[in-house]
């Protein structure tokens, strides 16, 4: 089954200091929807932002908000995520909680859960989770700071993640080094969901939305059929 091609902002490529209109002009571009890396400094060596400034940017847009947490507990973090106006949590693997009760526990709060693989976990370490997931994020950066250049040596676990998905209804996801060079490669090799920070920000408010525009065709053209 073919799925849509989506387009999304990483907030934390943003300038902070107008956060708010940032949001509204990639809103207004096209964004699908938007991305947020809640980083607490554990789990990697980066803080980021939480549940307050989630909850203050939410009124500016109607578009989801999906939030890449690398902060522990998990389990913790869940209700007030949701409370902040989160609509999906993706969890990585490999940290010190149980996986599949976790994403049972995002579920039951009524949102969406995803996984996030890391450079150095294998494709096949999603299939115990495959019925609980809409989403898979392949990371073709080191998890943790944004601006670093798209891993290419990635590729090969998008197409093995694409056919192990199947038919089901899961999007498939890269993240990090996303920019108009990469978008084509990681399409190519079975990505239909293209999670950009600097390669969307660092263009400026004025061309948001012929970066967006340009990355959705870019897609289109490079996803294989039926992809």
């Amino acid at each position: 089954m073919a799925r849509p091609t989506h387009i999304i902002p990483s907030i934390l490529a943003a300038d902070y200091t107008r956060l708010g209109d940032e949001v509204i002009s990639v809103d207004v571009a096209g964004a699908d929807r938007f991305h947020l890396d809640v980083m607490d400094g554990h789990v990697v060596k980066n803080l980021s932002f939480g549940p307050d400034l989630i909850r203050a940017i939410r009124p500016l847009t109607h578009k989801p908000f999906e939030v890449h947490l690398m902060a522990t507990p998990a389990l913790d973090w869940i209700e007030p995520l949701r409370q902040a106006g989160s609509d999906r949590i993706l969890l990585h693997l490999g940290q010190d909680f149980d996986t599949k009760s976790t994403l049972q526990a995002i579920l039951a709060a009524g949102m969406k859960a995803g996984i996030v693989l890391a450079p150095d976990e294998p494709a096949q370490s999603v299939l115990p989770l495959l019925d609980l997931i809409d989403f898979i994020n392949v990371l073709t950066v080191i998890p943790g700071f944004g601006g670093q250049p798209f891993m290419t040596g990635m590729m090969p676990k998008v197409s093995e993640l694409r056919a192990l998905i199947a038919e089901r209804p899961i999007d498939l996801a890269v993240d990090g080094g996303v920019n108009l060079s990469t978008v084509p490669i990681a399409a190519q090799a079975g990505a239909n969901v293209f999670i950009a920070g600097t390669g969307i920000y660092s263009v400026g408010a004025t061309r948001y939305a012929e970066t967006l525009k340009n990355m959705r065709i870019l897609a289109d053209a490079n996803r294989p059929t039926g992809v």
